[in-house]
């Protein structure tokens, strides 16, 4: 039997009941956090010596069918120094609020995967400098694809799906400097280059 990370009594030490269940999967430790302190306890992970979790390597969800389980934020950890990996989860009630401090300000690398969560899973996390739709268009109404309550066609006809897509303008959401568009500009279509034209006058002067 794999034996927990020495992490977890350090975590029961410092936050007591914050800290719920743990075990271990593929020789790995799971622990559970509550949300309120969720970003005490991902900072304390980071910086304090002997934990050191210094990278962040994934923000994920997991949603189950049963829509009494909570909806799991996932966060894996990564200690570069002792090449050791921690696997945080906090429970959302999906009948409440499904909100998060953002951990952005520990780990810059959490923009687009917080992105990611919030596009997919519709979790908004609180505190993040940027926080829109990375994967589906700005305008995009039908939900939260990777929820287990989405339709596996979507909510709308396909045709209606047609037309929104054909009708979204994803550039326009996007700066020229996140497009690396400057040195491609004079390859973009016609009408994508009076767009942007319009919406970024001085860049193009």
């Amino acid at each position: 039997m794999t034996v927990p990370s020495h992490s977890v009594p350090a975590l029961r030490s410092e936050f007591g009941s914050a800290i719920g269940r743990h075990f271990v999967s593929s020789d790995q430790t799971v622990v559970f956090i509550e949300r309120d302190r969720s970003h005490d306890v991902l900072a304390w992970l980071k910086d304090v010596p002997g934990q050191e979790f210094n990278y962040l390597t994934d923000v994920t969800a997991v949603d189950y069918r049963d829509p009494e389980r909570p909806l799991e934020v996932v966060y894996q950890l990564r200690s570069l120094g002792r090449r050791e990996d921690l696997r945080v989860k906090v429970a959302l009630d999906k009948r409440g609020p499904l909100e998060l401090r953002s951990v952005y300000d520990l780990w810059h690398g959490a923009d687009w995967l917080e992105r990611e969560v919030y596009d997919m899973f519709g979790v908004t996390f609180v505190g993040h400098p940027d926080l829109r739709r990375i994967l589906m268009w700005e305008t995009y109404a039908e939900g939260y694809p990777l929820r287990k309550d989405f339709p596996l066609r979507g909510h709308f006809s396909r045709a209606e799906q047609t037309r929104q897509a054909l009708a979204a303008n994803p550039e326009a959401h996007y700066s020229l400097e996140e497009l690396s568009i400057a040195d491609e500009y004079a390859e973009l279509p016609k009408d994508m280059q009076e767009r942007l034209g319009r919406g970024e006058r001085g860049f193009l002067k």
